[in-house]
């Protein structure tokens, strides 16, 4: 997950739990970061403690490297482009929803205003991406 807003990190963690879901949740809070921690680079070059992730959720609004960079660079990595990006942001604005589908997103959440709602949220995304969906396996790719 790449978000600046800790208190949005906190609870989407407190709702794979509430959900009961057994994936691992790793944070990041920009774009520069979630590209350090997608190549192994700087403190996330430790490949067995921060592999590859199965699927990305993006927020678009962050510093330094936002989501809207971030997940350009990601498509354009040979090495990255095939994992599922979520865009799950606050904005609602017509043309980022447009932007993050044409760059790449695989789709576009805006996140919920309940806790309720974000449980809801983790739960159908586990479901669709990690069961329904059949991805490549990673290290094929």
């Amino acid at each position: 997950m790449a978000d600046d807003d800790e208190e949005d990190c906190m609870l989407a963690q407190d709702a794979l739990t509430e959900a009961k879901l057994a994936n691992e949740l790793h944070v990041v809070s920009d774009g520069e970061e979630l590209l350090q921690y997608l190549r192994n680079e700087g403190r996330f070059g430790d490949i067995a403690r921060y592999r590859r992730p199965g699927l990305i959720l993006l927020d678009l609004n962050m510093p330094k490297v936002d989501g809207r960079q971030a997940l350009a660079e990601i498509r354009a990595d040979d090495r990255l482009k095939d994992i599922p990006v979520i865009v799950m942001t606050t904005s609602q604005a017509e043309e980022d929803v447009i932007r993050s589908y044409a760059t790449g997103a695989n789709s576009y959440i805006t996140k919920p205003v309940s806790f309720e709602g974000l449980v809801e949220v983790m739960q159908s995304l586990e479901r669709y991406w990690f069961q329904i969906v059949r991805l490549p396996n990673a290290e094929a790719a």
